[in-house]
């Protein structure tokens, strides 16, 4: 049996091998510089934009601008009716998605049993997340617009947050799920130990700690659904409308715009006074976003320091 010369091996590998440790630290600090310069270039680019929206859509704020409906003249022209549809949609989202999302989520997560039915349902809701927001709108303007037409009165109000929920569901069930799988185990097999039931488990122990992060994915959730354009006008959202939906159930079933809609509306118009407006109308939906992330924030902290 011939020795092994270790002696040779260990002079070919570091032939093959050179340390070099200013090289490795160079390449570094370069992917560190590349990287913040990416970031600096994007918050150029968002300030810039925020900026101009800003500088042209504030003089335009007033109390006529806010309580106006829409005009053939600019600057006659308001978001009454576009700023009341989205606090509608807004409504119904809550309404629909977040108990709808909520409890599939729970359900998935705390009471189904591990089948491949499952396993199937849990990867199409994690697909149907990416979806891009137009193909819930096709399947909106299908089911809800044409199929379900004598409920919800073809291109409704009800029409259009019934898509919305449809929209914002996966992420919510995503984030209902996540926030329970967060809870420690061992906080449920204690109450198991004291002889109370998987509902009272959940209910008084596991919900109490998860409730953060239920309600700060269903808020952001909530906030993509309210900037939606593509699926409001595949079902059929109108740009022009001078009447408020009564404060009813009949309200639910007619014709209605949003704040997206509108601003898309007056984007598409050659006039100054109407690219003025949709920068303001661009603030007040900026504004109504900033609110509710900020509601989100507040409601985790809250949340975590009565956990606490």
């Amino acid at each position: 049996m011939t020795p092994i010369n270790f002696k040779s091996l260990s002079s070919k590998s570091s032939s093959l091998f050179t340390a070099s440790r200013s090289i490795r630290y160079g390449v570094d600090r370069l992917f560190a510089i590349a990287t913040w310069a990416a970031i600096f270039i994007a918050l150029i680019v968002l300030a810039s934009l925020l900026i101009d929206v800003a500088v042209d859509g504030i003089p335009r704020l007033n109390w006529e601008f806010l309580t106006s409906f829409p005009s053939r003249r600019p600057e006659d022209a308001g978001i009454l009716s576009a700023l009341v549809g989205s606090l509608w949609l807004l409504g119904l989202v809550i309404a629909i998605g977040f108990p709808v999302g909520v409890g599939a989520g729970i359900f998935l997560e705390e009471f189904a049993n591990r089948s491949w039915v499952t396993k199937v349902l849990e990867i199409n809701i994690s697909n149907l997340a990416g979806v891009p927001s137009i193909i819930y709108g096709l399947l909106g303007l299908q089911l809800f617009v044409r199929v379900l037409q004598p409920i919800t009165g073809g291109r409704t109000l009800l029409s259009g947050g019934l898509t919305l929920s449809l929209l914002v569901l996966p992420i919510i069930i995503v984030a209902t799920r996540e926030s329970l799988r967060a809870v420690p185990n061992s906080l449920r097999e204690a109450g198991f130990a004291l002889g109370i039931t998987q509902w009272q488990v959940l209910w008084g122990l596991v919900l109490p700690q998860a409730l953060p992060g239920i309600l700060t994915g269903t808020i952001l959730a909530i906030s993509r659904a309210i900037g939606e354009t593509a699926s409001l006008i595949t079902i059929g959202a109108l740009t022009f409308i001078a009447f408020l939906p009564p404060l009813s159930i009949a309200g639910l079933r007619t014709p209605f715009t949003a704040l997206p809609i509108q601003t898309f509306n007056w984007v598409s118009r050659p006039q100054a006074g109407f690219q003025i407006n949709a920068a303001a109308a661009i603030v007040i939906l900026m504004t109504i976003l900033l609110l509710m992330n900020a509601t989100a924030i507040l409601l985790r902290n809250r949340f975590y320091k009565s956990n606490q």
